[in-house]
């Protein structure tokens, strides 16, 4: 007989948002996910890959941003992430919905939400530890500065409170809020899903115009904004739980429509040479002055439509050319990337705390050469790597002793039922 506090903890979710499939015995006609015990590797390899991008980005000046396609288009990492995290949250939990019904899921949501939140409030700490004893040893306030503490440092009191309510953030750390509060409201979206996705996924983008409009957004400490609105984020975390239940399929038509596959190739061109302009002055007078006028500015914060539209592209191609049985996510090259991508909270608060590390070390020791750029990027993504292999071991192995304690456990409630 089970409790409802042993139907909330439930089985072990991989990374409590990833996606591990099981067969579903209850199908709903609104939302549909598909069955079969084999993972989606595909999510974990562009979601590793996405942690692997933010902490290069993340390194100031760091030479090899050359080859993360932020330089090359509208979009970056940030919107793998955030997409991949809606999919495999509603893929999960959009399970449990239809298994165990809305309140146990809703439980297992805000127990992941809780899970998320003490690891911000622990990234946190261990963040403003590192920066502020390199500060004083190094005598070098400008990295306080740089990283945004200086208000901690000169209020701690009050600052401690504004970061336990998310409105203060050192740099590199706005990530986690927004996935905090999008989490937050993933029961509702999964429950809308269940009465309509469509108009689900309507509503969303009507709240995403509304942002744009009204200039909805939430403040920050001490001054400003969330450097991620999560009414204008929202919509993409909403489109990957759309995608995760039922959505993809519905749309398999016409992403497999030659016409589809031509007009995101010509947009990423597109955006490809509005880059490039940015980055080479000389061919800025390509660019006539009314697009420039219309297109700009590209905003992050609010998730300008262009990077919506970049992402969309390169997720149309990327499905077309990756189909989910390509041989190549079973190499062995590719499973530091998978392993990252399947424990992304932990991994994620690592590269946070790398990043500052190889700053550091990019400033004070090496002089920031072309050779320790590359020394220090390729050091954090194999410390990552490690980290990721790691964790998958000793999940594995705990898995497995649970495993044989149960089966030693019910062999022994056999022979005491015979005797």
């Amino acid at each position: 007989m089970t409790s409802i506090a042993d139907r909330v903890a439930g089985p072990p979710l991989a990374d409590e948002a990833d996606a591990r499939a099981a067969a579903v015995p209850v199908a709903l006609p609104v939302i549909t996910l598909p069955a079969g015990a084999e993972r989606e590797l595909r999510l974990d390899l562009f979601r590793g890959l996405a942690l692997w991008l933010i902490f290069i980005d993340h390194l100031p000046n760091n030479i090899l941003t050359w080859f993360t396609f932020r330089n090359y288009g509208f979009s970056d990492a940030t919107e793998i992430f955030i997409f991949i995290s809606g999919y495999t949250a509603a893929f999960v939990y959009g399970r449990a919905m239809l298994e165990a019904g809305f309140v146990i899921a809703t439980a297992r949501i805000l127990r992941r939400v809780w899970q998320i939140y003490v690891a911000h409030v622990f990234l946190f700490t261990i963040f403003l530890a590192e920066i502020s004893y390199v500060a004083a040893r190094f005598d070098n306030p400008l990295y306080a500065e740089e990283m945004g503490i200086m208000d901690f440092l000169k209020q701690p009191d009050v600052t401690i409170i504004q970061a336990l309510l998310l409105r203060f953030r050192p740099a590199n750390m706005d990530v986690l809020p927004l996935y905090i509060v999008l989490m937050l409201f993933l029961p509702l979206i999964i429950w809308l899903m269940k009465w309509r996705a469509d108009v689900t996924l309507a509503l969303s983008v009507v709240l995403y115009a509304l942002t744009w409009q009204f200039d909805l957004y939430l403040s920050a400490y001490p001054n400003g904004f969330w450097a991620f609105n999560p009414f204008a984020w929202q919509l993409l975390f909403v489109f990957g739980a759309w995608c995760a239940l039922g959505g993809a399929r519905r749309m398999s038509r016409i992403l497999s429509s030659p016409v589809t596959m031509w007009i995101c190739v010509a947009y990423l061109f597109f955006a490809f040479c509005v880059t490039l302009t940015w980055h080479l002055p000389q061919l800025k007078f390509l660019m006539p002055k009314l697009i420039e006028q219309w297109m700009y500015p590209i905003t992050k914060t609010d998730m300008d439509v262009l990077r919506f539209a970049h992402f969309l592209a390169l997720a149309a191609v990327t499905v077309r050319l990756l189909p989910k049985d390509w041989p190549g996510l079973k190499s062995p090259w590719l499973r530091p990337v998978i392993l990252c991508g399947q424990h992304s909270l932990e991994i994620f608060c690592l590269g946070v705390f790398l990043a500052f590390a190889g700053h550091f070390v990019l400033a004070e020791i090496a002089g920031g050469g072309v050779a320790m750029h590359l020394v220090v990027s390729v050091a954090g993504i194999l410390i990552m790597s490690g980290m990721a292999w790691i964790i998958s071991w000793y999940k594995h192995s705990a898995d497995k002793s649970a495993t044989r304690k149960k089966g030693t456990v019910g062999n022994a409630d056999m022979a005491g039922g015979g005797s």
